[in-house]
């Protein structure tokens, strides 16, 4: 999500945001990405620079520097050779965040995190893909970028307009009233082979941002399927993701109904409101772990109340440190031996078999990418991975024991990994991961791992 705000245009940006100032970057170097970062590296610290290379199209970059004058503000530039740039004054602590924020296909940001690739107006990112490892792209139906042509008029004046310096900025001053006329000094201070006004895009238009479209705090509160207080509360401490609003009206937060179904949506689709779901009632506990309290509570129950000479514990007599100790073994060697129960070792054996195998494959996967042919002696196992075998070692050693000899053949059959290979992995991940004493679980392996391998 795109909470960050600018300060102000920068004189030479080609893409200004409206309701914004524009401020002198004559200073700053915009066409030379390495010279802006060189702005800001300095060995005695306190400012900083940087500027990196875009995938796609050829010449893309973003770049950020702290101001040479003003150490509390930065400069942060986006360039498209195709698309031109955009040059915006932000805070300095938040250049960096911006720079991220334009690690993508996001060229602009308007109306409380609207986003365009150069092509295409999208909502603002709220849902996750997790599968993608990225939001979903949710494309604004009917948009039409508005330019800077389109907005400059006969009631446009430049003499109106204020050209302001980075050593006089003032962060609290309130935006100007007669932006156009801004707008129109920007444009007669563009050289003649400046981007066309015409292509530079100031903001969109849609028909879910028409002013009769959006919606408050309480339609919005109703659509996440919350009160209109709790959606005021999330918003004051910065909570829960809402999104900015898209407008504000005389101090009133204004959404897009999309962009607050997004919202509804990704909180429905969150992992506490999967959870949610196997909710038992019973205090916070989930449905499995509801049922093994029960079940745990019967056994307990039997224990303590059903065999007489546990019974009469309960006499004030029996209530002694050594009794009560007794007991309390007792109980927890009945939960110790049922952890058949609580997890299926069988299931557990074979998911830890599939993830050695997947380790094994993303390994060799990565030899064939570097180019690796020479012979290799173990592949790196994840921590938790063999966080899972080691749990199987100390807890079922009998099933751990089959379960190494299985990965090692079908690393074998399936990979044509050699034996030696997935055994020196699982001995060097054990060594690296494991709970057990080193002599313990250098005995174990001594009778799990292949003769030729020991």
């Amino acid at each position: 999500m795109h909470r960050l705000q600018p300060l102000a245009n920068g004189l030479h940006t080609d893409h200004p945001v409206p309701g914004l100032s524009f401020v002198d970057d004559s200073h700053i170097p915009v066409d030379d990405p390495a010279a802006i970062e060189a702005i800001g590296r300095h060995e005695e610290g306190g400012t900083w620079g940087r500027w990196d290379r875009m995938t796609g199209a050829e010449g893309s970059w973003i770049a950020f520097t702290t101001d040479s004058i003003r150490q509390d503000l930065a400069w942060v530039i986006r360039h498209h050779p195709e698309h031109g740039r955009t040059v915006l004054l932000v805070r300095d602590e938040d250049a960096s965040p911006w720079h991220s924020s334009w690690w993508g296909p996001q060229l602009l940001f308007r109306q409380g995190g609207y986003w365009w690739d150069g092509t295409t107006w999208y909502r603002p990112d709220q849902v996750w893909d997790a599968a993608g490892e990225r939001f979903y792209r949710r494309p604004v139906k009917a948009a039409t970028a508005i330019t800077a042509a389109d907005l400059l008029d006969d009631n446009a004046h430049p003499n109106g307009g204020r050209l302001l310096k980075v050593a006089n900025f003032d962060l609290e001053a309130p935006p100007p009233d007669t932006w156009n006329d801004h707008l129109a000094l920007w444009a007669s201070r563009r050289p003649a082979d400046a981007r066309p006004l015409s292509q530079c895009v100031v903001r969109l238009s849609a028909p879910e941002l028409a002013a009769d479209q959006l919606i408050g705090v309480p339609e919005m509160a109703k659509v996440g399927n919350i009160a209109a207080s709790t959606l005021r509360a999330y918003i004051a401490r910065n909570q829960r993701d809402v999104p900015p609003p898209q407008a504000t009206i005389n101090g009133r937060s204004l959404w897009a109904r999309p962009v607050a179904d997004d919202w509804a949506e990704e909180r429905d689709r969150s992992p506490e409101s999967a959870a949610a779901k196997l909710d038992s009632g019973d205090g916070d506990f989930s449905i499995g772990l509801a049922e093994l309290r029960q079940r745990l509570a019967r056994r307990f129950f039997s224990a303590l109340w059903e065999r007489p000479d546990w019974r009469k514990r309960w006499a004030l007599r029996f209530r002694t440190e050594s009794a009560v100790h007794e007991i309390a073994d007792n109980l927890a060697f009945s939960v110790a031996a049922d952890t058949g129960d609580i997890i299926n070792t069988h299931d557990l054996a074979a998911t830890v078999r599939h993830a050695f195998l997947d380790e094994f494959a993303s390994g060799k996967e990565l030899d064939e990418a570097t180019g690796d042919t020479g012979p290799t002696t173990f592949y790196g196992i994840t921590t938790p991975v063999t966080h899972m075998l080691d749990w199987l070692i100390r807890h079922h050693p009998r099933t751990a024991h089959h379960l190494i000899g299985e990965i090692i053949g079908d690393a074998e059959r399936r990979m044509d990994i050699p034996r030696e290979v997935s055994a020196d992995s699982i001995r060097t991940a054990l060594g690296l991961d494991s709970k057990l004493p080193r002599q313990v679980r250098l005995d174990f392996l001594e009778r799990a791992l292949p003769p030729a391998s020991r």
